[in-house]
């Protein structure tokens, strides 16, 4: 798997399915007996007109993809999670069959930088 590879998978696994799962949340929300809060947000939200539940669901998508890119941000080391004086690097791998894949090459594109070519900032 290659970077490009892992970051196109990202969108589709992480990114889609968490932008069209929330709003299916919202719609119907699942299980037996939902929490009064979830049953409250559904029929807040399904009460919407049509232009608005499009206007929630576009803050759906600007809140996925900024979680999606801050992570990929700090995977590449641009954004800092260490703040001592000894700071480590990250290593991003993909193992199969034996091989290695370093998947945040420093000297390669970042995977932020991939994900915006993917999901361009609204």
């Amino acid at each position: 798997m290659t970077s490009i590879e892992f970051t196109e998978k990202i969108s589709e696994v992480v990114y889609d399915s968490t932008v069209s799962g929330c709003v299916s949340i919202m719609q119907k929300p699942p299980g037996r007996s939902p929490s009064l809060q979830m049953q409250e947000l559904s029929e807040w939200f399904n009460q919407l007109s049509e232009f608005d539940r499009d206007k929630v669901k576009a803050v759906i998508e600007l809140t996925s993809r900024q979680s999606i890119f801050g992570m990929l941000a700090v995977i590449d080391g641009v954004r800092q999670v260490d703040c001592s004086d000894n700071k480590g690097i990250l290593e991003l791998r993909y193992l199969n069959d034996g091989h290695s894949q370093l998947l945040n090459d420093p000297k390669a594109e970042s995977l932020h930088d991939i994900f915006n070519q993917l999901v361009p900032p609204q």
